[in-house]
């Protein structure tokens, strides 16, 4: 049995960040782990359902949105930032660790697709994260950013339609958006039909605009989380499919990590791990059988 609550706390931002943390039914502080998604989303469209699984396996879990998305405060809307979205990670851990359900020494996190990225970069700085799962991680560099966004001409192309974007912000306050995701949009950060982000019975939820910030390509496509794997030293497990995004990119992850570690590669694609079966509740077990074993 697990209990919900709905829990704000403010961020190095300055904004308030609103989240859901689901708690078990143990009687004691229990270990906890903060929860975060795919790049653009909100909690609901998938964190929710990981952190509310994990509560059932016996841990304290905190989805939240970022600054500047879903319910928490901060300008400008859907921008994203790694550097303002591993911040926030930091902060989420500081209020997971003080809240009187958790045990402040046991502490994990779980990142799926782009969360991935931050909630490993904040296990490569943050030593009260003592284990790692992620799922389906989307871990690129500046190579695999080349492969997927056209090779350097079209990282050049997006790099200088960010610094228009940006200028333009500068000066009017105006933020230029363009789709998420669109099947008839070419300047779509992702420009193809996903049934995830367009179906309002899965990831197409009216909490979530489709809209992605143009000047916020720079930070996206300059992080290289393939460095951070030397740096990262606490137990860390991957979920992942040879089906899903950059399977490359989570290989020579894997590879570099500099601490004990396991890969389990199952089937599925990409946004099967959102919220289809099997693949959630096996990616859950890994990771309730991972935190069980490390925190």
């Amino acid at each position: 049995m697990t209990t919900h609550q709905k829990v704000s706390f403010v961020a190095t931002s300055g904004a308030t960040l609103t989240g859901n943390l689901f708690l078990p039914d143990t009687g004691a502080p229990a270990p906890g782990v903060v929860v975060a998604g795919t790049w653009t989303s909100v909690k609901e469209m998938m964190a929710d359902r990981y952190a509310e699984r994990l509560a059932g396996e016996g841990f304290a879990a905190l989805s939240f949105d970022f600054t500047g998305y879903g319910e928490s405060g901060g300008e400008p809307r859907d921008y994203e930032s790694p550097e303002l979205k591993i911040a926030d990670i930091r902060d989420a851990v500081t209020f997971l660790a003080g809240h009187h359900a958790v045990d402040a020494g046991r502490i994990g996190a779980l990142g799926i697709c782009a969360a991935a990225m931050y909630m490993s970069a904040a296990a490569a700085d943050d030593p009260r994260v003592r284990s790692l799962a992620l799922v389906a991680p989307w871990l690129h560099d500046g190579a695999i950013c080349r492969e997927v966004y056209g090779g350097q001409e079209g990282v050049a192309a997006k790099l200088a339609e960010a610094a228009a974007a940006r200028t333009r912000y500068e000066t009017s306050g105006e933020v230029e958006y363009v789709p998420v995701v669109s099947g008839v949009d070419p300047r779509a950060a992702m420009p193809m039909e996903i049934d995830f982000y367009l179906d309002p019975g899965r990831g197409g939820i009216p909490a979530w605009p489709n809209r992605f910030a143009v000047m916020a390509w720079p930070g996206w496509l300059a992080f290289d989380s393939i460095a951070l794997a030397p740096r990262i030293t606490v137990p860390t497990q991957i979920v992942h499919s040879q089906d899903a995004a950059i399977p490359d990119g989570a290989r020579r992850f894997y590879d570099g990590l500099a601490g004990p570690k396991d890969i389990t590669w199952i089937t599925g694609v990409q946004f099967d791990f959102y919220d289809q079966e099997p693949n959630v509740t096996t990616s859950v077990q890994a990771a309730a059988k991972h935190y069980a074993a490390t925190l």
